[in-house]
């Protein structure tokens, strides 16, 4: 404990923006095939250090198989609500989950080039405490951390919905399962809120006999993935409002609110469109009379391409699908980075008026078919996945990796693990640093990344900009 609040705790995305850039950054390295155990490596991104790019510290796990995808901090910004008693923590830990295992890692790095495993949670805690399994997200709360599932009770995890599920943000312990009454939901992916108005939003990806063994394309064809987003009373732990995106757009991932808590809006990515292969970007907003609503803003075509340059899952549609499958928004709610992992874009969008995103930035890395290299001449394999934003909003980092066995479909000759950034322009527009490039241990792919002192993904504001 501490006796001033953290000083990387800001109360607005305004004061945030104005803090210290990050020197830096915390990725998760997973071992496809289990051969070896997952790990954190610690990267300095300071481009005035004899280190800049480089991996500068390693945390290995003790296990194999865990399949390390998202984390997140045991505290945030959301500790200086004005609601709980929580305002002296430290963002000192990170809360790491193996979403094959259900083994949850707490990893201190408080002194960053000796960060160290803190505590380890076996999966028995989670079962037992929970009923869920295949922990995913995190999300530091004003009193906890909430973690969401991707999986339910039972070897296979389809034995009752998965959820979300709390954590003790001192001891570790896990409390128990979130929802008081869940609705209709019965997927499960991404969650995020608007702290101080009250409401969550959480999204669906599949169960996960629909992305283990990776993707059913029967299931996908049908539209059984998930094709919903729901609304939540955050602190009633009920859902209030389900809308229905239509089943063809399936999988909407990530949850993107406004960072500014006066502003009632947020973004949702959705993977396919499974009439025309397009991807697509949702603004969801909440009227005057608290009604939510949801509607496509944006849309992303599809490129063509011939059947003997695609993998065998898409050599019957003869195009290339953008597969949208991370988005980030950034601190000013001004620019909304889209993920095309299938294409090998990222793109920008300007999304100061939410309704009407337009195209602001965009560059080629990687691609199923356009397989565009690095500026430094190294090879790219994947496409743009993961990606995180500097909370000044002037740089953007990502990994290439989806998910292991997803990756080995629609990338079958290798992801080896890649770590890029780009810089942002003034008015927007991105330029990848030809510096900036990461070489991991071999064998390893790279999934999400966290920056020194919070970033774009993690922290929820409890105050308005002013």
């Amino acid at each position: 404990m501490t006796v001033r609040p953290d000083p990387t705790f800001h109360a607005s995305p305004k004061l945030a923006m104005e803090a210290p850039a990050e020197s830096l950054a915390y990725t998760l390295m997973l071992s496809p095939d289990g051969s070896k155990p997952d790990g954190l490596a610690i990267v300095n991104v300071d481009p005035s250090s004899k280190d800049f790019g480089k991996v500068v510290h390693q945390v290995i796990m003790p296990n194999k198989g865990d399949e390390f995808h998202h984390f997140g901090w045991n505290a945030c910004s959301s500790s200086l609500s004005p609601l709980t008693g929580h305002a002296f923590l430290e963002r000192r830990y990170l809360i790491i989950p193996g979403i094959r295992s259900s083994r949850i890692y707490v990893v201190d790095v408080k002194e960053p080039l000796k960060a160290k495993i803190h505590k380890i949670i076996e999966p028995e805690e989670v079962f037992a405490k929970t009923g869920y399994s295949r922990p995913h997200t995190i999300h530091c709360g004003p009193e906890g951390i909430y973690v969401s599932t991707l999986g339910g009770g039972g070897e296979d995890g389809t034995d009752g919905p998965p959820g979300i599920f709390i954590m003790d943000c001192e001891t570790f312990e896990v409390i128990g399962r979130y929802e008081m009454d869940r609705g209709p939901q019965d997927k499960h992916y991404d969650f995020w809120w608007n702290l101080p108005r009250d409401y969550m939003v959480s999204s669906e990806w599949g169960l996960p006999p629909q992305f283990e063994n990776g993707i059913v394309p029967g299931d996908l064809l049908s539209n059984q993935y998930g094709h919903r987003i729901h609304f939540w009373d955050l602190r009633g732990r009920r859902n209030v409002q389900t809308i229905d995106l239509g089943e063809n757009h399936q999988m909407p991932l990530e949850i993107r609110p406004a960072h500014d808590p006066v502003k009632e809006y947020g973004f949702c990515g959705v993977v396919v469109d499974t009439t025309n292969l397009e991807g697509s970007i949702w603004t969801w907003w909440r009227d005057d009379k608290g009604k939510f609503h949801a509607e496509k803003t944006a849309t992303i075509p599809p490129e063509p391409a011939k059947a003997k340059d695609l993998p065998e899952l898409l050599k019957g549609f003869e195009a290339v699908p953008p597969l949208v499958t991370d988005i980030d928004l950034s601190l000013d709610d001004r620019f909304l980075y889209v993920s095309c992992w299938g294409t090998g874009e990222m793109r920008q969008y300007d999304v100061s008026d939410p309704m009407k995103p337009k195209l602001a930035g965009s560059v080629r890395i990687g691609g199923i078919t356009g397989k565009a290299g690095h500026p430094s001449g190294k090879a790219y394999a994947g496409g743009p996945q993961m990606v995180e934003i500097s909370r000044d909003g002037k740089r953007v980092y990502w990994t290439n990796s989806l998910y292991s066995t997803w990756d080995d479909q629609f990338y079958p000759e290798g992801v080896p693990a890649a770590m890029v950034k780009a810089d942002v322009g003034p008015d927007g527009g991105l330029t990848l640093d030809k510096k900036f490039w990461v070489e991991f241990p071999e064998g390893y792919r790279s999934h999400q990344i966290r920056l020194e002192g919070g970033d774009c993904s993690t922290d929820s504001f409890c105050y308005p900009s002013v």
